[in-house]
């Protein structure tokens, strides 16, 4: 049977994917990556890669969209199919380290103040007052803590530059993106679709960056009309 990893992102836990896993629990093996230790990218894959056996369809969410495509160049005979969902594929950029580092420090004096700082920009705006959403997600945010906080954003900077390598990814490749992700926009998942040999664009509407938490059916209806090829 084919194995299903479901691979959240930064500061994020099994709330991001628990609806897919729901859905796809029926006709696939379920893998629910456990990031908190991961200190890079490329460990992180590697670890998922030999955590799991057999044909594999890596499913991740920012961070983790970057995990599942190292996971791909890694172990391409492993990797079925991927689901990137508000993901990017760029190396580090300019000016980059001095925002994380003030991200981490925050995160050092209160995980509180950085759930409060990080998360309104990551849904869509209309969101924002959505108790139940903001809720979820503050929640999540304060179950982890500065230290994993820490070593995810310094596995960020020290990211593999997944655009090397997209053309040599033949397996089919859905993209998630959001209408209303300042984060990972639009146009960024159309750069990473042209390279890759087999893609397919959802947009997910009236959604931000955390898509999966926000419009979590519309999510699950894409990749669930996508992913019945491998049933």
């Amino acid at each position: 049977m084919t194995t299903v990893v479901l691979i959240p992102g930064l500061l994020s836990d099994d709330i991001v994917w628990q609806p897919v896993a729901d859905a796809l629990s029926a006709d696939f093996a379920i893998h629910k990556a456990d990031l908190r230790q991961g200190t890079s990218i490329d460990g992180m894959a590697r670890d998922l890669l030999g955590a799991t056996d057999g044909p594999l369809i890596a499913v991740g969410h920012s961070m983790g969209g970057r995990i599942a495509m190292e996971m791909a160049h890694q172990a391409p005979e492993r990797i079925a199919g991927l689901v990137l969902a508000n993901t990017g594929h760029h190396p580090r950029r300019e000016g980059e380290d001095a925002k994380r580092q003030a991200m981490i420090d925050l995160g050092h004096e209160s995980m509180e103040k950085l759930a409060d700082t990080w998360l309104p920009p990551m849904v869509d705006p209309a969101r924002v007052s959505d108790e139940t959403v903001m809720g979820a997600l503050r929640a999540m945010v304060l179950r982890a803590d500065a230290d994993m906080h820490e070593r995810q954003m310094r596995a960020l900077l020290g990211r593999p530059d997944a655009s090397a390598y997209l053309g040599e990814i033949r397996c089919p490749v859905l993209l998630i993106a959001a209408s209303q992700d300042g984060w990972s926009p639009i146009a960024q998942h159309e750069e990473i679709a042209a390279a890759v040999h087999d893609s397919e664009i959802a947009i997910i509407e009236d959604a931000g960056h955390f898509a999966p938490v926000e419009r979590p059916d519309e999510v699950v209806a894409a990749i669930s009309t996508w992913i019945a090829r491998f049933r």
